[in-house]
């Protein structure tokens, strides 16, 4: 394996936002992006390229399919509990002529299955508890089985206050497992300039500037980190390793409202790699570029806002 600094505070965090929450409870400014309670979404990141043990310079694309639904366990005055059950399918497409170096990793073998349970506790008209947890198995299904794959979990949790009709701030602490276990204080921080423009962030995860052209568009620049973890069997060796990327990806994104109960959201950026755990005898040569992605979503319909 090799490793380059890990960039532990990059870490993702476990949708910390309340957005799935029912409109009587969830915390929130005045156009914010809609709730999401199924989701679709394609991502490309083209043009990354690796050097391998007596081969030249092999050029891949990164190609990701995520998909999540919601589904409402407790819905009260006081509180609300979510679970959310996803999967993700991710491969690197060989894009040069040759041989691939790395075809055990063709294909959809890298997969991730998971579970989000969150919630959301009223404490006043201006004061919430948020709790969110997952678990998941992520790896090489194609070559291990489920049980050979070690259970992930992440945990956090947060107390949110609205100070004003445009500012909120929160603050919390989460725990991530993966390989190595990680703590990380949580920042939250959401402000409303004017009537169609603010700052969401959620710090480590997301710092983003909104702008509301409509009631139904919305234009996001952001930077967002992308973190992703597979567990995989060695090249040459029984033992079980860790292929690992920490990028952050930095750019703009459009949020369409399709009417009451869809929407589809499209972003364009640079990814930039911040480490890289790789599979033995793999070199980064270019590991940032372009990422693109599409993003299809339902909304809750009996939940949405009127403006």
């Amino acid at each position: 394996m090799q490793f380059r600094s890990p960039g532990p505070f990059f870490i993702i965090l476990t949708l910390l936002s309340a957005h799935a929450m029912c409109q009587s409870l969830k915390p929130g400014l005045e156009g914010m992006s809609p709730s999401k309670w199924l989701t679709i979404r394609r991502t490309q990141a083209p043009g990354k390229t690796y050097r391998f043990n007596s081969t030249d310079t092999k050029r891949f694309t990164q190609e990701e399919y995520f998909m999540r639904a919601w589904v409402p366990l407790v819905h009260s005055k006081k509180v609300a509990v979510l679970l959310g059950p996803n999967y993700r399918a991710e491969q690197l497409e060989f894009k040069s002529s040759g041989e691939n170096p790395v075809s055990h990793m063709e294909g959809w073998n890298l997969r991730t299955f998971a579970l989000d349970l969150n919630s959301i506790v009223k404490l006043d008209s201006s004061s919430w508890f948020i709790f969110t947890s997952q678990i998941n198995k992520s790896g090489d299904f194609g070559r291990l089985l489920w049980k050979e794959i070690p259970m992930n979990y992440t945990l956090s949790a947060s107390f949110l206050r609205r100070k004003s009709v445009n500012k909120e701030v929160g603050l919390g602490v989460m725990m991530n497992k993966s390989f190595k276990i990680t703590v990380l204080p949580v920042f939250i921080f959401n402000y409303n300039f004017s009537n169609n423009a603010g700052l969401e962030m959620i710090l480590p995860k997301k710092i983003a500037f909104r702008k509301n052209l409509t009631p139904s568009d919305i234009i996001y620049f952001k930077s967002e980190a992308v973190s992703r973890t597979y567990y995989l069997n060695q090249l040459n060796s029984d033992a079980l390793g860790v292929c690992r990327r920490v990028d952050i990806d930095m750019g703009m994104s459009y949020n369409r409202k399709i009417g009451n109960y869809a929407g589809v959201e499209i972003f364009a950026g640079y990814r930039k790699n911040v480490s890289n755990r790789l599979i033995e005898g793999a070199v980064p040569v270019r590991t940032s570029g372009f990422a693109g992605t599409i993003e299809l979503y339902i909304q809750p319909p009996k939940f949405k806002k009127k403006h």
